[in-house]
């Protein structure tokens, strides 16, 4: 099913540190460009991108188990729901506890690992996106995650996010976006860069 992804996966994590920031996500996460994101916003941070382009709830345990959980990650950034739609309109309360069977795989696996909910684009305000990203909310909030909603199109500068960065490099804060940052930054940078 994810034959490309799963061999370049099991590769890249013989490679990686352990404790980074892990986005785990589906669709177009696949091909976030997270080198070239973390150059251009000096995030010193590990963060690896462990995304399978056709990726749903139902199998996320299983995927995470073999992709993503052997790097320990102090951080996951999750992004799923897109390939879940059709699930969750036929019936959201088990979409829902799919997810937060996954939440809890993952706290069981690393208690202290921060968890993120991010929310699927919803730029031109499809009800069924509304409603599943009101549900990301609350699931968010019921099991202490950070929510993190990128669903509006807003209007975001990254070349002045950069201008900052470097402003703060010059002023002598050298480690402005290290792991304990807010996760909203990151969500914006790594999700919204094409804004």
């Amino acid at each position: 099913m994810f034959k490309n992804e799963t061999l370049r996966y099991n590769a890249l994590n013989k490679i990686a540190d352990p404790n980074g920031i892990v986005i785990f996500g589906c669709g177009e996460d696949f091909s976030i460009p997270v080198g070239e994101l973390r150059q251009a916003f000096a995030i010193t941070s590990k963060i690896y991108n462990r995304s399978f382009p056709n990726l749903s709830v139902k199998e996320a345990i299983t995927i995470y188990d073999e992709y993503v959980s052997s790097l320990t990650p102090e951080t996951v950034l999750l992004h799923i729901g897109m390939n879940d739609l059709n699930f969750f309109h036929e019936n959201s309360t088990l979409f829902i506890q799919k997810y937060r069977e996954l939440l809890a795989h993952i706290r069981q696996q690393n208690a202290n690992c921060r968890i993120a909910i991010i929310t699927l684009k919803n730029h031109d305000n499809n009800s069924l996106i509304g409603e599943l990203n009101t549900h990301l909310k609350y699931l968010s909030e019921s099991e202490h995650c950070e929510y993190i909603d990128i669903s509006a199109k807003k209007l975001w500068n990254p070349k002045g996010t950069m201008d900052a960065v470097s402003f703060v490099y010059s002023i002598g804060f050298v480690h402005p976006l290290q792991n304990k940052r807010p996760l909203y930054d990151l969500a914006k940078i790594f999700f919204c860069y094409e804004a």
